[in-house]
């Protein structure tokens, strides 16, 4: 069994709306509801665990099966876990080895603090190509070329 590790920085918690795009379904995104849950290699318990996954840790839903979610990371690693185990408030992950967080949606703005691959970020809003992040010491944008969903 592996745990999935965040490497160094803040954790953050994201708020966040799905927008779907004419004539296409949009894709359906989780985020884990406490800290060491299980992602297993098929639905059930007895199933083996390929990772203990972190709070606030987003996947994407790509199937159900009864209880249980298939679902695919933004590593492109897949499994199972529990309904139950999951929130639909979608969390942001950094996916960039490291990225800058600017006090307004242009790299034109000051720099108020710096993510680290692997970082959850809570993400408030989005507008174009930026999205707003929060945390009670750091609010700013983050380009989304840095961050999966």
């Amino acid at each position: 069994m592996m745990v999935r590790s965040l490497g160094k920085g803040l954790l953050f918690g994201m708020l966040a709306t799905a927008l779907g795009l004419s004539g296409a379904v949009a894709a359906e995104y989780v985020s884990v509801v406490k800290d060491g849950v299980n992602l297993r290699s098929a639905a059930g318990t007895n199933a083996e665990i390929l990772f203990q996954l972190p709070l606030n840790y987003p996947l994407e839903v790509i199937g159900k099966d009864g209880q249980w979610l298939k679902v695919s990371d933004y590593e492109g690693d897949k499994g199972y876990i529990q309904e139950s185990l999951v929130g639909k408030t979608p969390h942001v992950i950094v996916k960039a080895k490291e990225c800058k967080i600017y006090n307004g949606p242009s790299t034109k703005e000051k720099v108020v603090g710096n993510g680290a691959k692997d970082v959850i970020l809570q993400k408030v809003e989005q507008k174009g190509d930026w999205i707003k992040v929060t945390h009670p010491s750091l609010t700013g944008w983050v380009n989304k070329s840095a961050v999966w969903p």
